[in-house]
């Protein structure tokens, strides 16, 4: 058996986590509600280490919920049978369950459509009565029309659409397989929140869909040196200073077969945002600027292509992409994210409706002319869920301390909360003056978070510190810092779940974690995510003062034995802090590292490094491969990364590696196998927790459990 040799504390908590993926499994998720709020439907695994996921449906009215379709019980095929776009989409949405991973639905939530085990699956969400459509390939991305009456999704790069009594319908391909129709690019998923690549008219009489030409892109390889006969895998990766793929949209008129190409300036404006094609408004979408400093919203004429400008935003920095916006109200509004006096602000055809102290977060949904949203307030360690019209000022929905998320439909709203000491998060529907919770079956935690929040020096970091046991130490104890640190993620708020790994690495190593989110995160206004603009290392002197005023805080922090541990953006931040600054941090372990910014993607880099064509220095300033030279090689480094990982390529932890090797700086190297930046199999998953924690305690010279 794996491991079998392991202390069995030490095994308990990687295992449940990779059982559970990550205590995910057998919680309500990707939650929708029907537009008269009588219907909730939601995907969810019938058990907490379930990896299956299947359709529910609750009924508002009656209070029930039940199954409407478990894959097992509907002749489930192979759930292996992923195409290459699929895979790609699961790992820029994080997704690594099975059955039923995503689905979409009719303008009414009764006819839901989704993709199981290559099968095309249109399924009554009232009956869950099932019907597999006959498509000409495995497909990707379907969506009905708003009635229902129709079925289009994408074939290897070509857009069909399908009657379900009916035979399918090409309405749009290339022959260049370097040419896709109908799906996003990959920059448009993993950076700029748009998942999709064709919009349904709202009479379902056409379709506006993306054509994306990526034969300008370069071509990366990635390989899996543990299969020796298979092989590389080409991928298509836009690194900075390079071409993005060309993303043109076109109206398809499914009766007519005709195209009509829409314009805009595609020189000044080549990223495609948002797309929108609500009812009662025209076609709509929001494209950006290459330097991301400028926005329009582009309304279509959809008889001619041309399109008119309706709003225009510019800002000296960057302009943050906001999920959910732009949107419509039922009347026609255009509701949009500024940013203004400082903060992230909702207005309504131009008018702000929320105040300058109230920092959005993302656009939940637009009900009528009442606009819902999540935002952040005078805490930055929380958020909660607003609601807005342009008749009065923003009223609160939520109110215990954490993190939140919501769907509406008319008067109902689903809530799911990560809030205080719940060991597990709560999904509640509100609804005719009622309240009831969703079932789960998530898995408790073998560890218990006791988070201890603070706010750290002058700036007023946010930080939590987890100890051992929950106790305050007799003794000093070493510091292991556990951040994120970069842009769109905020690590500590106020729900102790967030921290069960970080309490983890308390318990067995019996050292004091501490998570600061310093400047460039997200919920403390514009200028505090924008500090960030040309120099990553900013990220690295929060975490420093950070540390420095928790050791002040608590005594019982000791200074001389410090190590720093993350993933991403974390395990950039983590080889850059012992690189760089060795006279504050004696141990690293970096997972998933950016090591060179010029080797990643355009959208992402260039927002805050500038084009490196022009400007090389932010990219060298803030590039832990930079920091090689001065390094001290006596502290311990850990490198850890996926050979799979098509987002951050271990092309950066070998350059790193093999830079830090030719200048003498021993260090340890644990490479992956089949292994994406989500992770791989439950054993790589628990061995990557085992190699951290024997790394840490051999360098902060603890000793071994007994075993």
């Amino acid at each position: 058996m794996a491991f079998e040799r392991r202390h069995p504390e030490d095994l308990a908590f990687p295992r449940q986590a990779a059982r559970t993926q990550g205590f995910s499994l057998g919680t309500p998720r990707d939650i929708t509600v029907s537009p008269d709020g009588t219907r909730v439907v939601f995907l969810r695994s019938k058990a907490g280490d379930d990896p299956v996921t299947c359709v529910w449906m609750f009924d508002v009215m009656t209070g029930v919920e039940r199954c409407v379709f478990d894959p097992r019980e509907h002749g489930a095929g192979d759930g292996a049978v992923l195409t290459a776009a699929e895979r790609a989409r699961r790992e820029r949405a994080r997704e690594r369950a099975s059955g039923v991973t995503a689905y979409t639905h009719d303008r009414d939530l009764t006819t839901l459509v989704f993709v199981e085990g290559g099968r095309l699956l249109v399924v009554d969400a009232i009956t869950g009565e099932a019907q597999e459509l006959t498509t000409p390939g495995v497909p990707d991305d379907p969506m009905p029309s708003p009635d229902g009456k129709r079925v289009a999704y994408v074939v290897e790069g070509a857009v069909y659409v399908h009657a379900p009594d009916g035979d399918p319908v090409l309405l749009a391909a290339d022959d260049d397989p370097d040419i896709r129709w109908g799906l996003a690019e990959f920059i448009a998923a993993e950076e700029m929140g748009r998942g999709r690549g064709f919009w349904w008219s709202p009479d379902g009489t056409r379709i506006a869909a993306c054509r994306v030409d990526e034969r300008p892109v370069e071509t990366w390889w990635l390989a899996e040196p543990t299969v020796p006969d298979a092989r590389p895998r080409p991928i298509r990766y836009p690194r900075a200073g390079t071409a993005n793929a060309e993303v043109t949209l076109h109206v398809l008129d499914i009766a007519a077969s005709t195209r009509i190409d829409v314009r805009w300036d595609t020189a000044a404006f080549e990223y495609v945002a948002r797309v929108s094609w609500p009812a009662g408004a025209p076609l709509t979408l929001l494209v950006q600027s290459r330097d991301q400093r400028t926005t329009r919203v582009l309304e279509v004429d959809e008889t001619t292509g041309a399109t008119s400008v309706v709003a225009e935003e510019h800002d000296d920095v960057w302009i943050e992409l906001v999920d959910g916006a732009p949107a419509r109200t039922d009347g026609g509004a255009l509701v949009a994210t500024p940013d203004a006096d400082g903060s992230r602000r909702v207005s309504i055809d131009g008018r702000p409706v929320t105040p300058e102290d109230l920092h959005v977060d993302r656009l939940i949904d637009v009900a009528g002319d009442t606009v819902w949203f999540l935002g952040t307030e005078d805490d930055p360690t929380q958020t909660h869920v607003f609601h807005v019209t342009d008749a009065g000022p923003p009223e609160r929905f939520t109110s215990e301390h954490g993190a939140h998320a919501a769907s509406v439909g008319k008067d109902t709203v689903v809530v799911t909360s990560y809030a205080g000491d719940a060991p597990a998060p709560r999904t509640t529907v509100h609804a005719m003056g009622a309240l009831v919770e969703l079932a789960s079956s998530a898995e408790i935690a073998v560890v218990r978070p006791a988070p201890i929040y603070e706010a750290l020096g002058e700036r007023g970091l946010r930080a939590a510190l987890l100890l051992p046991a929950g106790r305050e130490p007799a003794a000093t104890v070493p510091v292991l810092l556990s951040p994120y640190g970069g842009p769109h993620v905020r690590m500590v708020l106020r729900w102790s779940g967030f921290y069960r790994a970080q309490q983890y690495f308390a318990d067995r190593l019996g050292v004091a974690v501490l998570v600061i989110d310093g400047r460039g995160t997200p919920g403390r206004g514009t200028a505090w995510e924008k500090a960030m603009h040309r120099d990553f290392t900013i990220a690295l002197d929060d975490q420093i003062e950070g540390l420095e005023a928790a050791a002040e805080r608590w005594p019982f922090l000791d200074r001389s034995r410090v190590a720093i541990r993350g993933w991403s953006f974390g395990g950039e931040l983590a080889s850059l802090a012992v690189l760089k600054r060795p006279d504050v941090f004696h141990a690293a372990v970096a997972g998933a590292p950016v090591t060179d910014q010029r080797l990643y993607d355009t959208h992402y880099t260039e927002r805050y490094l500038g084009d490196p064509t022009v400007d090389d220095e932010p990219y060298r300033r803030s590039s832990p491969l930079s920091y090689v030279d001065g390094a001290d090689p006596q502290r311990p480094l850990l490198l850890i990364h996926g050979f799979a990982d098509d987002n951050v390529v271990v092309a950066h932890t070998l350059q790193l590696s093999a830079a830090l090797f030719a200048r003498g700086y021993g260090h340890e190297l644990v490479l992956l196998p089949n292994a994406s930046h989500i992770g791989g199999s439950d054993d790589l998953v628990v061995g990557r927790y085992l190699a951290e924690l024997d790394f840490l305690r051999r360098a902060f010279g603890l000793p071994e459990p007994p075993r």
